[in-house]
């Protein structure tokens, strides 16, 4: 079962689409000392592990790395691989809006049902 809220996610899609939106990405917008990377990097930083291995877990089912059925061992190898902060991780990740879309998705939660 997914622990975070959807409109969770649907605040860090919000905020990464920002970001790419911007600054072309993270790494631009860190670079430019821009506010919405710190205040994506707090809001994630800020959430419970449950949430933040279930976020990590909604992006790798975005990615394809696993598929919806297999959300919950999704879940325990993201609190097993956890070796980062989950906000340096997912901040590094390319197309991580699109990814985290795309898992909730794949586990039939429209993005524009949560907005």
């Amino acid at each position: 079962m997914l622990q975070i809220s959807p409109e969770k996610v649907a605040h860090i899609i919000l905020y990464a689409r920002e970001i790419d939106a911007n600054y072309g990405g993270f790494s631009e917008g860190e670079a430019d000392g821009d506010s919405a990377v710190a205040d994506l990097r707090e809001f994630i930083a800020n959430l419970n592990e449950d949430e933040k291995a279930s976020l990590v877990a909604l992006m790798w089912i975005g990615r394809e790395t696993f598929g919806a059925d297999e959300l919950d061992e999704a879940i325990e190898t993201a609190r097993a691989e956890a070796t980062a902060p989950t906000e340096d991780y997912l901040t590094g990740v390319p197309l991580l809006a699109d990814y985290l879309e795309g898992g909730l998705s794949e586990l039939g939660i429209s993005l524009e049902d949560i907005e």
